[in-house]
């Protein structure tokens, strides 16, 4: 079968693979399409924390296709299978169905990113209704659903920032209530602030750098921050003050450590708000055949997709 191969660390080729062979408790899925996401870039450059890949091996994490008749999503396949491939070996049970409202791409991207932005929102941060919503990097896919799904879980005012301004502006046709430009304004934490209302209960970041130290100068008293990325610098100078002052909570998150019906039950939340156009994620479909430039386009504000 045609597959995005891996032989050496870095960017994997379409080549031909073999196929894989369903033992007990697997199943083999037709893919549809595969997403590419900030870790399969890690994992194939040998970056990644839990270790480097098999050699060779198939690139991809997650991605939708078709099983016994029904359309699901999957994450994490049977190494040394990935989902970028004509077809991937899988763990039936761990898979969600996808309805039939939702496009390819949309259930792809509801499921890596989709799943950072809702649960840091809810298992994590544990947003109530009302509550005031900081999004740093509300340009990527991350942030496109953070706001979204903030607006949906019944945020009282929704914040987005980041450096584009057309994102910004895609940000406030999504759902965000204001939009502050990053780079531009001379004090971050007051712009962040007076763009909130004076209120912040919930801050998403996966920037990490000089904008998380603004918004934790920005962040009203008991605030919680989620902190899930570091786009804009792996380090920070964080000022102790205001975290005990205003009694902050400050939390990781990673997809990984959430518990399985957790992420299932986040998934098919999402999932009928998109079938309800509710929810919605620019995609950008490209073909198997060129996965080189699938991974020159990862970082744009679109979700990349790998079409077998």
């Amino acid at each position: 079968m045609r597959a995005a191969v891996l032989t050496e660390y870095g960017v994997p080729r379409a080549g031909d693979f073999d196929e894989p062979v369903a033992g007990e408790g697997q199943a083999v899925v037709e893919v549809s399409a595969a997403g590419l996401n900030p870790v399969d870039v890690a994992i194939c450059g040998g970056r990644f924390y839990a270790g480097k890949p098999p050699l060779p091996s198939v690139s991809g994490r997650e991605g939708v296709g078709t099983l016994d008749g029904r359309r699901v999503y999957f994450d994490t396949p049977v190494a040394p299978f990935g989902a970028m491939a004509e077809r991937s070996l899988i763990d039936p049970v761990s898979t969600y169905t996808v309805p039939d409202e939702v496009d390819d791409g949309v259930a792809v991207a509801l499921g890596i990113a989709g799943l950072a932005a809702w649960l840091s929102l809810t298992w994590r941060a544990a947003l109530k209704p009302g509550e005031h919503v900081l999004v740093l990097g509300a340009s990527g896919v991350v942030g496109q659903i953070a706001v979204q799904g903030a607006r949906i879980l019944g945020a009282g005012r929704v914040v987005a920032a980041a450096r584009s301004a057309p994102a910004l502006e895609r940000s406030l046709a999504l759902g965000a209530d204001r939009a502050v430009r990053l780079g531009e304004a001379e004090d971050l934490a007051s712009a962040l602030s007076e763009a909130a209302d004076g209120r912040i209960d919930v801050v998403l970041d996966p920037l990490f750098g000089e904008p998380f130290v603004a918004a934790i100068d920005a962040a009203s008293f008991g605030a919680r921050l989620v902190q899930i990325g570091a786009s804009a610098g792996q380090q920070a100078t964080v000022p102790s003050a205001p975290i005990r002052g205003k009694v902050l909570t400050i939390m990781g998150h990673t997809n990984f450590a959430a518990p399985p019906e957790v992420k299932r039950t986040a998934y098919e939340r999402m999932a009928a708000a998109a079938a309800a156009g509710e929810l919605e994620v620019e995609t950008e479909r490209i073909a198997l055949e060129r996965v080189q430039d699938a991974w020159a386009r990862q970082g744009s504000h679109r979700k990349i997709l790998v079409i077998p």
